[in-house]
């Protein structure tokens, strides 16, 4: 099958990869010119795991282009998938449109015959139905265009598996006359091979699920970190506790690690747009506990410079090394990220500071270009009077608390992700303190 996909971010550059690894014939367009320049020679604009070694295997095998011609890509295919962005908007917690409505506004007045356009991006409910609207208005005569909706479910790190390989496929079709589940059934003709769940439901609701399923995550991540706040005081132990809590079916133990929070270009937004929307439909009441998830995931951030504070006493011209600055591991991805907020925080208050991160050391550098980085792991403990782990990537995980004492000034580390052994590290020496764990060296 012909398709189109309209963006070439993290979203649409994957899923336009992946559908062409599926064996359909797909255009990538973008307004970007040099996002595609760099696409066409088989170049990922960001870090994503296999993502290279798709693109360029598709490229090569002729299933895979790009363009800047929204022409060409209406004459190329009847069937295109919308992957731009929705950021917050800057005067509000509401999620702006903008970009979405600029694709129908491009593209629909160059389309000929019958067409059909699946959104996946992240959109405020009642969206598709006003783009619907909009394409009737700007079609041609003669040219039918129906808007469906299909969010993507991506993790960052894991996005090719995500894509070849869903967990579910949602799609959100107008009532009557729809000819979206037919065609959707063929782009996703593998995976329903497979026996993925194929969920067919109105408009609204596939535009809900998206949204609602990472407020549910943020939720739980949020929850761990406000009863991390309350074993730091009693002397309890988050970690152990997550995992007895986990054990039972109904609570499971994936998205209860308690430290620094969540960040990244969806949770964040998409909560605080959830808000927005909410309101603006008449249910602000509805939603007002995620103003709280948000509070106590930034509170977080809060509390690793308050302890750092604690430990050093002034933090001005000390020397601190923050281990991360992507929002995650295995992604270079640093919008809203907790380990680059800290970091940044800590320099604003005086102190010396030193990044390091696997991938994401050119974005934060766009960020934040006064901060210090390190080229090496080795590099970033040297002479460090604090070290904090902000994102935990393996090589951090992994790392040998007696080869790293030999590197820093002062043994002191703040384990922001909980994912260090608390004793091999005392036993080496090390003061350590663990967000929400028994902490301090070994008397």
């Amino acid at each position: 099958m012909r398709m189109t996909v309209i963006g070439t971010g993290y979203l649409g550059a994957t899923h336009a990869a992946c559908m062409a690894e599926l064996g359909h014939e797909v255009l990538g367009v973008d307004v970007d010119e040099t996002k595609i320049e760099a696409l066409k020679n088989s170049k990922v604009p960001f870090y994503e795991p296999g993502l290279p070694e798709v693109l360029e295997r598709n490229i090569d095998a002729g299933r895979l282009g790009f363009t800047t011609d929204y022409a060409e890509a209406a004459a190329f295919a009847n069937v295109h998938f919308i992957g731009v962005g929705t950021p917050q908007q800057r005067d509000s917690y509401a999620a702006d449109t903008r970009y979405v409505e600029a694709v129908i506004d491009d593209l629909v007045p160059q389309l000929e015959g019958e067409h059909l356009i699946l959104g996946k991006s992240t959109v405020p409910v009642g969206t598709a139905a006003a783009l619907q609207e909009r394409a009737n208005t700007l079609a041609k005569p003669g040219t039918t265009v129906e808007i469906a909706w299909n969010p993507e479910f991506l993790r960052e790190g894991y996005a090719v598996k995500d894509t070849i390989e869903p967990d579910r496929i949602v799609l959100g079709v107008r009532g009557a006359q729809s000819r979206a589940e037919e065609i959707a059934r063929e782009v996703y003709a593998t995976p329903l091979a497979n026996n993925t769940p194929f969920i067919v439901t109105d408009l609204q609701t596939a535009e809900l699920v998206k949204v609602s399923a990472n407020a549910f995550l943020a939720t739980k991540i949020s929850f761990i970190n406000a009863v991390s706040e309350v074993c730091e005081i009693v002397g309890a132990d988050v970690t152990q506790l997550a995992d007895a809590i986990g054990y039972d079916d109904r609570i499971g133990r994936k998205f209860l690690g308690a430290g620094l929070g969540f960040g990244g270009g969806c949770l964040p937004k998409d909560i605080r747009a959830f808000m927005a929307r909410a309101g603006e439909v008449g249910a602000d009441q509805a939603l007002t506990f995620l103003r709280e998830v948000d509070a106590i995931n930034m509170r977080r951030r809060q509390r690793v410079i308050d302890l750092a504070r604690e430990e050093l006493g002034s933090l001005i011209g000390r020397n601190i090394t923050v281990l991360g600055a992507a929002f995650k591991p295995n992604s270079d991805d640093v919008r809203d990220s907790p380990a680059l907020a800290v970091a940044g925080q800590l320099s604003l208050a005086g102190a010396s500071v030193r990044v390091y991160d696997p991938q994401g050391m050119d974005n934060a550098r766009k960020v934040f270009p006064t901060l210090d980085y390190a080229t090496s792991l080795e590099d970033a403990l040297r002479g460090a009077e604090l070290v904090i782990l902000a994102t935990e990537w393996q090589e951090f995980k992994q790392m040998d608390p007696k080869w790293a004492a030999e590197l820093v000034a002062k043994q002191s580390i703040i384990d922001g992700r909980n994912v260090l052994d608390t004793g091999s590290w005392t036993r080496a020496g090390w003061s350590l303190h663990a967000l929400g764990r028994v902490h301090g060296p070994v008397k």
